[in-house]
């Protein structure tokens, strides 16, 4: 089946924050996230799964394990499983991006 904004189950998280599942299994999830400008997520691991993140639009600013880093768009960040992470949009427009976990993180997420 063909996926799209439009025909793909929605939600949202944080502050006015959207998601959007893609592919949801268990073993494998790929969900179209947007985060607008001053938006952050709580810093979190997960204990079964790894993720990809791909970033569509914006530049991703990302905390793992007490280190900064920026992604821009057209680049990707893979963060292992039991690794603290969380993302930040620290930037004057929204962050669009792609997060690919094996298998799934819902359910499997342990907040900091």
């Amino acid at each position: 089946m063909m996926k799209n904004l439009k025909n793909s189950e929605h939600y949202t998280w944080g502050n006015n924050c959207d998601g959007w599942h893609l592919l949801k299994s268990d073993s494998l999830s790929v969900i179209q996230e947007r985060m607008p400008p001053g938006t952050s997520e709580q810093l979190h691991f997960h204990e079964k799964a790894q993720q990809v993140f791909y970033i569509l639009s914006g530049v991703a600013t990302f905390e793992v394990d007490e280190n900064i880093l920026k992604v821009n768009a057209g680049e990707s960040l893979n963060i292992p499983k039991g690794q603290k992470h969380r993302i930040i949009n620290n930037e004057k427009t929204d962050l669009s991006f792609l997060v690919v976990s094996e298998p799934k993180s819902h359910g499997d997420r342990v907040n900091l």
